[in-house]
C-alpha cells in the first residue's frame, strides 16, 4: 500500500542505511583458545600448610556467646536452687538484732539519706534502739554495675513497740493484684480487702512487702 503513497510520504518510509562494518574485537568462537583449567588437588599440600602456620584463633560468635550466656544463666539457677537453702541460716545472721515486733522498715529510701536523717525523722516517734541501713556487701564482685551507697532501705529499732506500732500507718492504695505473666487483667484491692490485710499484717511489718509510711 506504500507504494500508492505521494513521495513526501514515502520519504518518510525509506529504509535506514545499512550498518559500518567493522572487524570483530575478538576471535570467533570456533576459533578461541583459552589456558587449560587443571585441577586443584596439587595445591592442597601448600594451603593445608599456611592454615597450620598462619596462627588463626576463631573467635566466638554471637550464636555461640548466646549458647553460652544461656547454658550459664541456668546453671547459676540450678547452683541456687540447690545450694542456697544450705547457707540459708537466718538465725545466725550477725546483723540481725532487736525484736521483731519493734522493727519498722523504711522503703524507697533516697540514696542521700544516712542514719542521722533516719533518726531526725522516727526521733520524734519515740527512743531508737539501732538503725541500719542496708548496703551491699558483694558490690565488688559486679564492676559494671553501677556503684550506690545502700540498697534503698533500712530498719529502724524502736525500744518500745508501741512506739513503733502507734505511729505508722501502711499505705494499700498503692497494693495491686498482678494476674498470670502475659495478662493484661490487674485489678485494685477492695476496701474491705485492704482492712483485713491491715489487720492482719499490722502486728508484722517486718513481713509487709510495702512501703511504710509515716
Amino acid at each position: 500500500m506504500t507504494d500508492k503513497l505521494p513521495p513526501n510520504l514515502l520519504a518518510l518510509f525509506a529504509p535506514r542505511p545499512p550498518l559500518r562494518w567493522v572487524p570483530a574485537p575478538d576471535f570467533p568462537p570456533e576459533q578461541r583458545k583459552t589456558h587449560p583449567i587443571t585441577a586443584v588437588a596439587e595445591y592442597l599440600p601448600a594451603l593445608f600448610a599456611y592454615k597450620d602456620n598462619d596462627g588463626y584463633q576463631p573467635t566466638e560468635s554471637w550464636l555461640q556467646m548466646r549458647d553460652r550466656k544461656k547454658l550459664e544463666k541456668k546453671a547459676r539457677q540450678e547452683k541456687i536452687l540447690n545450694e542456697a537453702p544450705l547457707h540459708y541460716k537466718p538465725a545466725e545472721d550477725p546483723n540481725i538484732r532487736g525484736d521483731p515486733f519493734k522493727t519498722l522498715i523504711v522503703a524507697r529510701l533516697s540514696y542521700d539519706a544516712n542514719e542521722h536523717d533516719l533518726e531526725k525523722e522516727f526521733g520524734r516517734f519515740g527512743p531508737i534502739e539501732r538503725i541500719r541501713i542496708v548496703t551491699d556487701t558483694h558490690a565488688h564482685e559486679k564492676p559494671n554495675k553501677k556503684k550506690k551507697p545502700h540498697r534503698g532501705y533500712a530498719f529502724v529499732v524502736f525500744e518500745r513497740e508501741k512506739d513503733m506500732r502507734g505511729n505508722t500507718a501502711i499505705d494499700f492504695s498503692q497494693i495491686f493484684y498482678l494476674g498470670s505473666i502475659g495478662s493484661a487483667s490487674s485489678m485494685s484491692l477492695t476496701r474491705d480487702l485492704a482492712l483485713k490485710l491491715a489487720d492482719l499484717f499490722l502486728p508484722f511489718p517486718f513481713l509487709f512487702p510495702v512501703e511504710i509510711k509515716v
